[in-house]
């Protein structure tokens, strides 16, 4: 079995400034909240097929802030397709990477959805199979390997975005050239875990003006402080109620100190938008981020001697004021902080060889 985990130890922080406030609808690629759809629903349905033509029509066609990848690049990429479906970009829905030679790395929201009821629970495995070792997606293209089981992390539920992390294992290795990529453990983690620290995420999601490419994209962002990006969300989300609670005062005639005291409790009380269990990362100037279909897929980190490490998993961002999709000129992201959850991913691993 190849090795799933890196111990390295390398000097990788830089520090810069603090962030400036950002927008404040965050939901999983993709998704609306209460309850979000799927990006499986959201693909098998069509929607995102007509989503993308009346974009193109409008405009646009560059990946967010980034590039083609080269053929050949970032081997452990894998696309999530819905079984039955042609290779193609209408048929993916996610993104996910190689971590052992029949195991999938991948978003907990990418395999766990609300049925039309209301009831939560993990797609079948029968209903999508995993596309490994191309860039491209079009038929002909790579390696279409089914699943066999799909593990959820069990704190995960649909409704909230903590513990966005899960495995999928296949019914074989694949029969095309791939690499696997490695996680790190805890204390590497919390290494790669600074302000400064350059990540490349890749995927094949929407680009600005809503186009779903077929070509495999990447785009060099960088870690963020994660209570910056905090602070820059709940800023926004404050500012954006601020309105209404002034008018619930003025109606209840509350007193301007005993409005100012429930204010103040009331933002402290707000949970805090990125628990510890994520990553926040972007750019300072914006217009850098992963998007919708790129859920799922890896945050990676190059190291000193050339290799890369993958330190988070593409779980949320900020939404597009239309619903659907990202907003393309989003500061940052949330990321997955992978090394949390090694002793999961070992356990899972070995108790189903």
């Amino acid at each position: 079995m190849k090795k799933l985990l890196a111990r390295a130890l390398l000097p990788l922080a830089l520090v810069l400034p603090g962030l400036s406030p950002a927008a404040a609808d965050t939901t999983p690629f993709g998704l609306e909240v209460s309850p979000p759809p799927s990006p499986y629903d959201w693909a098998k349905s069509g929607e995102k097929g007509a989503y993308q033509q009346k974009a193109a029509a409008a405009g646009g066609g560059k990946v967010i802030g980034g590039e083609v990848a080269a053929d050949g690049a970032w081997p452990w990429q894998v696309a999530l397709m819905i079984n039955g479906a042609p290779v193609s970009p209408d048929g993916q829905f996610c993104g996910g990477s190689m971590i052992l030679d029949r195991w999938v790395l991948t978003a907990a929201h990418c395999v766990h959805m609300a049925d039309k009821d209301g009831n939560w629970g993990d797609l079948d495995p029968a209903a999508l199979s995993v596309l490994v070792g191309t860039n491209t997606l079009a038929p002909g293209k790579g390696d279409l390997v089914g699943v066999a089981q799909i593990f959820r992390h069990p704190s995960y539920v649909g409704t909230a975005f903590d513990f966005d992390i899960a495995l999928i294992k296949l019914t074989r290795a694949p029969q095309v050239p791939y690499s696997t990529i490695q996680v790190p453990d805890a204390q590497f983690g919390d290494m790669l875990d600074q302000p400064g620290v350059v990540t490349l995420v890749t995927g094949w999601g929407l680009t600005e003006g809503g186009q779903h490419p077929e070509a495999l994209r990447q785009t060099q962002i960088q870690m963020m402080d994660r209570n910056a990006c905090n602070q820059a969300m709940l800023e926004a989300r404050a500012e954006a109620a601020v309105e209404g609670f002034a008018y619930a005062a003025g109606v209840l005639s509350l007193r301007e100190e005993d409005a100012y005291a429930l204010w103040d409790e009331l933002v402290a009380r707000a949970p805090r938008p990125m628990s510890d269990n994520m990553l926040c990362s972007g750019t300072f100037e914006g217009g850098k981020t992963a998007c919708s279909g790129d859920s799922g897929g890896p945050l990676v980190v190059p190291l000193d001697d050339g290799t890369y490490i993958q330190a988070g998993i593409v779980s949320w961002g900020l939404s597009a004021s239309d619903g659907k999709g990202c907003e393309e000129t989003a500061l940052f992201s949330a990321y997955t902080r992978i090394s949390n959850f090694l002793p999961w991913l070992e356990q899972t691993i070995g108790a189903n060889p």
